[in-house]
């Protein structure tokens, strides 16, 4: 095992280099040899100046998780950054890759911050619950400016090393070896002679900071918070680096930090983070299973759907061809496609000739021949199984052998779509959600024959295109939809029996849904779901008289609400009228309904229903499941996705209400599920499962 601190020398300076694979965590058993490193350097007269770097593929990106919530041992990262800030000689640190977390902090500790140009800095604690807690609030505004840095921290996105190098985090940019010009620039230092300022010491960007406006980003920056408390406190922090002397403004920062660790909102996000790297391990796909080359997609639909994913591959740097039925269906496409980029272009996040050289990799045809070089398919065309199959033969014939045939369907049978084919191994389904190329979650439906390398492929593809992928079974809906199917199997008894969609809405946005039930159905276009319905032979009280109404949501102007203004939904009489009426005609007395009533009735089914999915195997951990559901469906990130925030909330309690419901309706997405209700009784936990299946 290699040490995880070497010391080097080149003549006078000190090269220290952290090697904790695979992304150099701060670990106890790196921080403790490195404490002894800096101390002996600090107090050799031959050392003239020291370097920091790390080996492998990274600089320092964070600290070891694992090791929140429990005692800290000594020293700690705040130890370290104290001791290096105290050092007189010049200390540099050499990055490459990321550094990120305390990894960033450590770099702050030292003089100077050198890089290849590659590199990647930030600060992304936000993301687990947290905020920097070992001075990168305090730190980074002094360095970035106090504007500047709020960003960083409240994004938790971190910046290239040629934003850093603008900034002023990183003092040089280098092509070539970094540490020999990690180690020049040390010497040149020395040249120069001190005293050299930690970072602590330099105010100027302090000084200057204009609060007012300070103040304006931070307001602006909460509004998007949705109920999430690391934000906020992050933003606090920062304005503590403005307001407060900077050894308060770092004892703040700390109960800053205490606080959120040990709280349910940053349990629930560091539980996401775990989940979604056990999602990336899929039964009977081992390290020995490799993934199949992908040189060229082909994506057959250039519509709102086939667009998007067309627009994630080529931005993940895979060509695209572009299959249409019509040249006026492909131009229409290919023109969205390009709008979109725009639309980046005009906003800043894409500059001009990354567009043209993205619009370059498009290549559109209306012939299924044009497909044949393709190394994956995607077909996106509407929702229904023979139009699948008659794609699907028609991809069995002119496909090279090995590539891999994709359905983007939401619903239907992959085995069924796959035994269309000679080739049933090489299908798969690519459940992408929309708008695909901005929705992260990426549903991969496992069927009966999917080879191993096809899944391996998938996963990689899924990475390369900046996908979170979770693993599912073939059933109808999946996991995703199935569970919303169970959601929704109330939502107009709620509203017949006294709810308003304003109501039913509400509770949710205050749960920290981005929108309920009724706006997101106005918001996705009531004719879908009337449309499938019709061709299930089912019907809707509500829903189907505003669709023969031709209320179809914002799209016309009027759907469960009014949209006078755009997009702002509005109470509607007309609406609620018809409600009333709809209860009359059925003998229903309209009563006052609470928002956990609310919950009750909507949340607690769409649990019960994870519960079956995992006892048919169709996911393979609780975890999966609150994966997709906070990727793709906006469960609130704070409460960790539905299977996790079940067990918070008490599995216990939610049989006890499913079997209220179930005596009270009949129906039978209130029947609670055998291991749901064999979970409550035990006090046992979704964790055991994924535990003992391993």
């Amino acid at each position: 095992m290699n040490q995880p601190v070497t010391v080097s020398r080149d003549a006078d300076v000190a090269v220290i280099t952290l090697d904790n694979p695979p992304v150099n965590a701060l670990s106890f058993h790196l921080r403790a040899p490195l404490m002894t490193a800096l101390e002996t350097l600090r107090d050799d007269d031959t050392v003239k100046a020291m370097v920091l770097t790390c080996a492998g593929r990274t600089f320092v990106a964070g600290a070891d998780i694992t090791e929140f919530g429990k005692p800290m041992q000594r020293p700690d990262l705040r130890d370290l950054i104290a001791t290096l800030e105290k050092i007189e000689k010049p200390t540099v640190a050499a990055i490459h890759g990321t550094a990120l977390g305390g990894g960033l902090e450590l770099a702050l500790g030292c003089h100077f911050r050198v890089a290849v140009k590659e590199a990647r800095l930030g600060l992304p604690e936000v993301k687990l619950g947290l905020l920097p807690g070992a001075g990168g609030t305090v730190r980074l505004p002094y360095i970035l400016g106090p504007r500047k840095a709020l960003k960083v921290i409240v994004s938790g996105t971190p910046i290239g090393a040629g934003e850093a190098l603008q900034g002023g985090l990183v003092d040089a940019l280098h092509d070539g070896e970094l540490v020999a010009n990690a180690v020049a620039f040390a010497r040149a230092k020395v040249a120069e002679g001190g005293p050299f300022k930690a970072v602590r010491d330099r105010r100027e960007r302090i000084e200057e900071a204009d609060l007012a406006a300070f103040d304006a980003d931070a307001a602006e920056l909460a509004k998007k918070a949705r109920g999430l408390e690391a934000p906020v406190a992050c933003a606090q922090s920062v304005r503590n680096a403005i307001t407060l002397p900077f050894d308060e403004a770092l004892a703040k920062e700390r109960d800053f930090f205490v606080h959120l660790v040990s709280g349910e909102q940053s349990r629930a996000q560091r539980h996401l983070f775990f989940a979604e790297r056990e999602a990336a391990k899929v039964a009977g796909v081992g390290k020995d299973v490799k993934p199949r080359e992908i040189r060229r997609a082909g994506i057959i639909g250039a519509g709102t759907m086939g667009g998007g994913i067309a627009m994630s591959f080529v931005n993940g740097g895979i060509p695209v061809t572009l299959l249409e039925m019509s040249k006026e269906a492909l131009d229409r496409g290919l023109a969205t496609i390009e709008k979109n980029y725009a639309i980046s272009v005009s906003r800043g996040s894409l500059a001009e000739d990354a567009k043209t050289k993205r619009m370059a990799m498009f290549t559109g045809t209306t012939d299924y021949a044009d497909l044949a070089d393709c190394d994956i398919i995607i077909e996106a065309v509407f929702e229904d199984m023979d139009v699948k199959k008659d794609v699907f033969g028609k991809l069995d014939k002119i496909a090279k052998a090995g590539a891999i045939l994709a359905s983007n369907t939401s619903y239907l049978d992959v085995d069924q779509i796959a035994a269309i084919t000679a080739r049933p191994q090489d299908v798969v389904g690519l459940h992408f959600f929309s708008p695909a190329n901005v929705m992260k979650l990426l549903e991969i439906v496992r069927g009966k024959k999917t080879a191993p390398d096809v899944l391996a492929t998938a996963l990689a593809v899924a990475k390369r295109i900046a996908k979170v992928p979770v693993v599912v079974g073939v059933c109808h809906g999946f996991v995703g939809n199935r569970m919303l199917a169970a959601r929704s199997a109330d939502s107009e008894d709620l509203l017949l029996e006294g709810a308003s969609p304003a109501e039913v809405d509400k509770s949710f946005t205050d749960f920290g849904w981005p929108m309920g039930p009724f706006q997101m159905a106005d918001l996705a276009g009531l004719d879908i779901g009337w449309r499938n319905r019709k061709s299930l032979g089912k019907t809707a009280a509500i829903a189907d008289p505003l669709c023969e109404q031709g209320r179809f949501g914002q799209k016309t102007g009027k759907g469960y609400y009014l949209y006078e203004n755009g997009r702002t939904p509005k109470n509607d009489p007309e609406v609620e009228k018809l409600i009333e009426e709809k209860a009359r005609e059925r003998g229903i007395e309209r009563r006052e309904i609470s928002a956990e009533e609310i919950t009750e009735r909507s949340l607690y089914p769409m649990i019960n229903e994870g519960a079956r999915i995992l006892e048919e195997g169709i996911a393979a951990r609780a975890s999966d499941i609150d994966i997709v559901w906070v990727n793709g469906y906006g469960f609130p990130v704070g409460k960790g996705g539905p299977m996790f925030w079940a067990e918070a909330h008490g599995l216990k309690k939610i049989v006890e209400r499913l079997d209220h419901w179930h005596t009270r309706t009949g129906k039978a997405v209130f029947e609670p599920a055998p291991l749901l209700r064999r979970l409550a009784a035990s006090g046992g936990s979704f964790a055991e499962l994924r535990e003992a299946a391993a």
